[in-house]
């Protein structure tokens, strides 16, 4: 079966395949031109001065391969490198390019983990609080702030689907990602004894990954918008029956006691954060990258199949791969496709692969996949997260 299906593949008539196969080298400049009215808003250097390769783009957004109405002999390659916005450098990333202190973005208040997970993203940044994801988003747009520390994945709650479908709607860039174990503990007023509890305040997700220590207690369970604004409002409201679900800083920020300590059902609960800014970094080779991708294919068997086979033929891993409906767009009925109407929705497919867009593999395994998705764009490619959580 295993020989089948790679010489299926392989039978698939590929432009960039055949060019792979018949070149010694790779190109030092890539340019992806044109074709089918696609819309190419990028061009890949590698083997800069430094050695760690670059990627600019035309327009200060990331690659976009979107057939749209642009002319099919629109050329980008003439475009003046001086004239386009400067990428990250790795100084940039750490924050320690003029000496002043990142304003970094993150949703919820003061004493929430993803306050934590900025200062561990960015030491000495300035956290500043965000009611909504969105609002982190368009902070770092309107440059209210130099970045933004997002939640994108929980190993026990999993995706967050928000940030997927706000990564899409706005154009900032994936710059780096940072790992930070969750520890929830349970907090009350001083005074408040763990058998006088008879609700408790969490964000929905924390609520989950403390479920079974919940049940064992038989407390009724209330949604609010982040573990932090749980923790304050038992303490603004000196609630004597009710306790929150959030973590230690919370509860020296807001005057409660620790009634109890790593109570999630899990130990190994780890949540993933992405670093957003407004312009990329410049990928390199010398430390293992990550690229994050989205795009679209046309409805017909094997689709699917034949994108995530442009990664397997080049040996590069895939550590992640989500569907989103698209937004906007009509249902596919029965009465369009003159099927059942079982298959009426298009998909977005959301994938980071084990690469760096330095590399002309990743660059290949693009252009391939560009040959027959409907839409293509390259959220970041950034340093992977080795540390431990």
């Amino acid at each position: 079966m295993a020989a089948t299906r790679a010489s299926w593949i392989h039978s698939v008539p590929s432009p960039t395949l055949e060019a792979e196969r018949s070149s010694v080298q790779a190109p030092s400049r890539l340019f992806l031109k044109p074709r089918r009215k696609a819309l190419v808003l990028a061009s890949v250097r590698t083997g800069g001065a430094d050695g760690d390769g670059s990627v600019l783009n035309s327009t200060g957004s990331s690659i976009d391969l979107n057939r749209s109405s642009l002319d099919s002999s629109s050329e980008f390659a003439s475009k003046d490198p001086s004239t386009l916005p400067r990428p990250l450098s790795r100084v940039d990333l750490s924050g320690g390019g003029n000496g002043s202190r990142l304003r970094v973005a993150y949703q919820g208040l003061p004493g929430a983990y993803s306050e934590s997970a900025a200062a561990k993203a960015y030491p000495n940044c300035e956290a500043v609080p965000c009611a909504t994801f969105e609002n982190a988003f368009e902070a770092v747009e309107k440059w209210n702030v130099d970045r933004a520390v997002l939640p994108i994945e929980n190993s026990l709650g999993g995706s967050i689907h928000r940030n997927y479908d706000l990564l899409l709607r706005h154009k900032l860039h994936i710059v780096g990602e940072v790992k930070y174990a969750v520890c929830h503990c349970l907090l009350a007023n001083h005074g408040v004894k763990l058998e006088q509890l008879r609700r408790v305040l969490s964000h929905p997700q924390a609520l989950a990954q403390c479920e079974h220590t919940l049940a064992k207690l038989g407390v009724v369970r209330e949604n609010v918008d982040d573990t932090a604004g749980a923790a304050k409002f038992i303490a603004d409201n000196k609630l004597e029956d009710a306790g929150a679900v959030a973590s230690s800083l919370a509860a020296e920020l807001y005057g409660l006691n620790i009634l109890a300590r790593d109570i999630q059902d899990d130990s190994d609960n780890i949540t993933r954060f992405l670093m957003l800014a407004r312009e990329p970094i410049i990928p390199g080779t010398e430390k293992p990258f990550k690229t994050s991708i989205v795009f679209s294919l046309e409805e017909g068997p094997g689709e699917l199949f034949k994108a995530l086979a442009v990664f397997a033929l080049r040996k590069i891993n895939l550590s992640k791969i989500e569907s989103r409906p698209q937004q906007n767009r009509l249902l596919r009925g029965a009465e369009h496709d003159g099927k059942d109407g079982s298959n009426c929705f298009d998909y977005l497919f959301y994938v980071d692969f084990e690469s760096s867009m330095a590399s002309s593999v990743a660059q290949n395994a693009l252009k391939h996949l560009k040959e027959f998705a409907t839409f293509l764009r390259v959220l970041g490619s950034y340093p992977m997260d080795t540390s431990q959580a």
